[in-house]
């Protein structure tokens, strides 16, 4: 059954319908999206820079548009973690797109979207219960970002090298996961924005906060794009002291982390610490756009009450489909079923990752497989056997594995076997 297949691999990857596609892509797309051949290269051999095309998923599996099936190890940037197209996630889209395709954002709300800011008032950290709706993780630090500068009159925030919180405007001066995506908009990205190394000693965090200028204090509990590296025991608890200690908010970035990917609902109250600001998103919509920015009652109220035009909206917040859709994750959640399932899919990757003396990092299904070089060679190779995979890192230093918790043992061993079979060819 598509879902919990092994890889078949029919084609050259890609194969001819791909890149017979990839020629429309480049024909129509801005170059800068999509990473692909340059056109007038395409007769010096370098068709394999190309990507495959999806076609469908469904639970672990993605077939492309030439018949392909993969494994997917990265479940979709992380999106799919109740699998791609879960049978209880697709029949929620499908009642409601019966129903309401489309609300009315601040205007008009629709039943589904106030049931989902309850459900996440009630799955959320104790004291954690006013959200603000997006569509992307982005859309969730831009609102965490008008939210402090609303609740502290201070327009400065602190981050940490590594971290990556969005690329929309708001959001851009906050990553420090790579200086190529701030630099050409440095003069109009945030200008208020200090970085530290994460993980730094908790003075140098004080030191910084003595300005009085900074209102926020944002970091993800496990920096997932920026390598898989787990914040230091303790260290999240003694930034969020500083941070309140000097009139900042602390804000934890779980947009990754988030809704049971690292086998607890929340990383930060995991490591012992409740944020005054929450973002998550990725897991929330089960593969529908979906976001939200959660805080106390006491943080939110700082927006004050709508005039009738709401200072922060979208078209689509709140959108009906998406929203029906993050109701049946989070009934997946309540379940326990999500949990079991990371747990059990976790531990099938570090059991085979220690067969091969590979070191893991990471917890629940947010893993990084610390692999000598070449990283992206490996990923290239573990694609053509139809495991699709990528590294992670400002170095790509770790081969970053976010798989979907449907991931069969069957499924793991297979990767591993690739894995090996791909290590000894680049190391030949």
């Amino acid at each position: 059954m598509l879902g919990s297949l092994l890889p078949d691999i029919r084609t050259a990857i890609p194969g001819p319908e791909a890149t017979s596609l990839v020629d429309v892509l480049a024909a129509h797309e801005c170059p800068a999206i999509t990473a692909r051949r340059a056109r007038r290269a395409e007769g010096m051999g370098r068709i394999s820079d190309d990507p495959f095309v999806w076609s469908e998923a469904a639970g672990a599996n993605v077939v492309d548009v030439d018949g392909n099936r993969f494994v997917d190890m990265t479940a979709g940037f992380a999106v799919s973690l109740v699998g791609h197209r879960h049978p209880g996630v697709v029949s929620a889209i499908q009642q409601q797109s019966e129903r309401l395709l489309h609300a009315m954002g601040d205007a008009w709300p629709d039943a589904t979207r106030i049931e989902l800011l309850s459900r996440l008032a009630g799955i959320a950290p104790e004291g954690i219960e006013v959200s603000i709706l997006g569509l992307s993780g982005a859309d969730a630090i831009d609102a965490a970002i008008k939210t402090a500068r609303l609740a502290t009159g201070r327009p400065g925030i602190l981050t940490f090298e590594g971290g990556y919180h969005g690329l929309s405007l708001g959001a851009l001066a906050l990553q420090g996961y790579k200086r190529a995506f701030t630099e050409p908009f440095a003069d109009i990205a945030h200008g208020h924005v200090t970085q530290l190394p994460f993980g730094c000693d908790v003075d140098l965090i004080r030191h910084a906060l003595k300005s009085g200028t900074i209102g926020m204090v944002m970091v993800e509990p496990i920096q997932g794009r920026g390598g898989v590296r787990v914040a230091p025991e303790g260290w999240l608890a003694d930034v969020a002291t500083a941070a309140r200690e000097a009139g900042a908010l602390f804000a934890l970035d779980e947009i990754q982390t988030g809704l049971g990917r690292t086998g607890s609902p929340w990383e930060g109250p995991a490591q012992g610490v409740v944020p005054d600001i929450l973002c998550t998103g990725k897991a929330l919509g089960g593969g529908m756009p979906l976001s939200a920015c959660m805080g106390s009652r006491e943080v939110m109220d700082a927006w004050g009450a709508s005039t009738g035009e709401a200072i922060h909206t979208q078209t689509f917040l709140g959108h009906p489909v998406g929203c029906a859709a993050a109701l049946a994750v989070l009934d997946l959640i309540a379940s326990g079923e999500v949990a079991r399932h990371v747990q059990r899919a976790g531990d099938a990757i570090r059991a085979a990752a220690a067969e091969r003396g590979i070191g893991v990092q990471g917890k629940g299904l947010l893993l990084g497989l610390q692999l000598p070089d070449p990283r992206l060679a490996l990923c290239r190779d573990l694609q053509n056997q139809g495991y699709i995979v990528l590294p992670a890192g400002m170095k790509a230093e770790v081969l970053c594995l976010t798989p979907p918790m449907v991931l069969t043992e069957e499924q793991v061993q297979g990767f591993f076997t690739a894995l090996d079979a791909a290590r000894e060819r680049t190391d030949a």
